[in-house]
């Protein structure tokens, strides 16, 4: 079942998913998580939470509009591959379009390049490092 949860409740699931294990809950939040307009989604199975993903108000230079950054999609590894991912996403696309933002977008991991691809965004950066996670680039998805 997918529900609106708080930031607190994405922690345990992006140190689990994204950091292996290695960092404390504190250190996984992410700047904005608490914001006014920012919102967090996660699908629970047997009252288990198995997936995450935030949405904050963040614009992008060089694009007009409001805009909000995708962070944090984080699904348990023997969930993956079901379509939850697709849910959780598509569950927040839907809500950002209802007020009206013009666009999302995100520093996607390489390993799920063909997710956000297969979910309509495109690539907007050359791949880049980032330290101890691996390789990303930027990917945005237009709404309006």
């Amino acid at each position: 079942m997918i529900e609106f949860i708080n930031a607190e409740q994405t922690l345990p699931l992006r140190n689990e998913v994204l950091r292996n294990g290695k960092l404390r809950l504190e250190d996984c939040q992410f700047e904005g998580d608490k914001t006014t307009d920012a919102f967090h989604v996660g699908y629970f199975k047997d009252d288990r939470l198995i997936a995450v993903v935030s949405f904050l108000p963040q614009e992008r230079e060089g694009f007009s509009g409001m805009g909000y950054r995708l962070r944090g999609m984080a699904v348990l590894p023997e969930y993956r591959k079901k379509g939850i991912g697709n849910l959780i996403a598509n569950f927040g696309v839907l809500y950002l379009k209802g007020k009206k933002v013009s666009y999302v977008w995100c520093d996607a991991r390489k390993v799920a390049y063909s997710f956000y691809l297969g979910q309509g965004f495109e690539f907007i950066s050359d791949e880049f490092e980032i330290p101890e996670i691996g390789p990303h680039r930027v990917m945005y998805l237009k709404l309006s």
